[in-house]
């Protein structure tokens, strides 16, 4: 089969590789559209050490297995161990993801995954719509772990307008919350967002005199978690999504003297994914038209035009 290998930092090759063979219990999935996440990013720029070359990378995927049309759970856990059986199976300390080794990612014509790991789509959604569930369930674990903190919170922050904190303020927004801001430092950006979902996507600039009960930060930087920590309420929820540096920007002293939760959110639960592809399904999380796709093979031009600042979409999906 075809897919698109990371061989090193800002190198992507398209090349023949040897099909995926399904363990007892698994599925292979013929991926039909594969979006292009951050974490793959951090890997194509040599920045993540769980991700080394040569990996097909690619965890939000889309397709086909025994028939039937799918959207793929990417995390697959040992279903044994405490948190799995808590229900907090994201925390397993097992947890595989497909584009971490041992487990080759979707951006190839194959994939394979324990067929607890698929969730049937619709006849109404289509497969570009359906890669887009992994990214919304992350905003999904997060919103739910913000909101178990401060349940009456009517307001929120969400910062970075890529798909995870896209995903995030649209789970807000279907939670019925009155004021809600994104903040994108990208005016091409913030202005895509606003017209295609219908947000406050706003300059970080201009939140700097507003507080929030929930702030999302869906980067990881020193810069966004120095604005969450400066923006949340006494006695508010700051969930952290974002992986993008693992250094500063944390207010200790305000967290600690204004009793602010900081919670570190890590992917999805399994009763957290299919609840997102049920919202998705019921039309709760929009019209999910916000990416922009391309072929497989224009991979390596995609991860470039994206470190280039030259994608509007919060998302690119690849077809193979």
């Amino acid at each position: 089969m075809k897919a698109l290998v990371y061989t090193a930092p800002e190198t992507l090759v398209l090349r023949d590789v040897s099909d995926p063979l399904p363990a007892m219990g698994e599925e292979l999935v013929r991926v039909e559209s594969v979006g292009i996440c951050g974490s793959d990013m951090h890997a194509y720029l040599g920045h993540d050490a769980r991700r080394t070359a040569p990996l097909i990378l690619g965890h939000e995927v889309a397709g086909v297995a025994a028939g039937a049309r799918v959207t793929v759970n990417p995390l697959v856990t040992c279903g044994a161990c405490p948190a799995c059986i808590a229900g907090r199976d994201n925390l397993c300390p097992d947890r595989q993801i497909i584009s971490m080794a041992p487990r080759e990612g979707g951006f190839a014509e194959a994939v394979a995954l324990p067929a607890g790991n698929l969730v049937a789509l619709p006849p109404h959604m289509t497969a570009d719509q359906g890669a887009l569930c992994e990214p919304l369930a992350c905003g999904w674990h997060a919103v739910r772990l913000a909101r178990a903190h401060v349940p009456d919170a009517d307001c929120a922050l969400v910062i970075g307008g890529g798909a995870i904190g896209l995903g995030a303020a649209l789970v807000l927004k279907a939670a019925g919350l009155t004021a809600l801001r994104l903040v994108e430092p990208s005016a091409d950006r913030r202005a895509y967002i606003r017209d295609t979902c219908g947000l406050d996507a706003v300059a970080p600039e201009t939140v700097a005199a507003e507080s929030f009960d929930i702030a999302i930060d869906g980067v990881g930087i020193a810069a966004t978690r120095a604005q969450a920590s400066a923006l949340t309420r006494p006695g508010g929820a700051i969930a952290h999504i974002g992986l993008g540096s693992g250094d500063g920007g944390l207010d200790i002293r305000r967290l600690t003297l204004q009793e602010i939760a900081f919670i570190g959110s890590y992917t999805y639960t399994a009763d957290d994914f299919r609840a997102t592809a049920q919202a998705m399904f019921d039309g709760r999380l929009g019209l999910l038209d916000w990416i922009e796709t391309r072929p497989l093979a224009e991979g390596a031009r995609a991860f470039a035009d994206i470190r280039a600042g030259r994608v509007s979409a919060p998302k690119i999906v690849l077809k193979p």
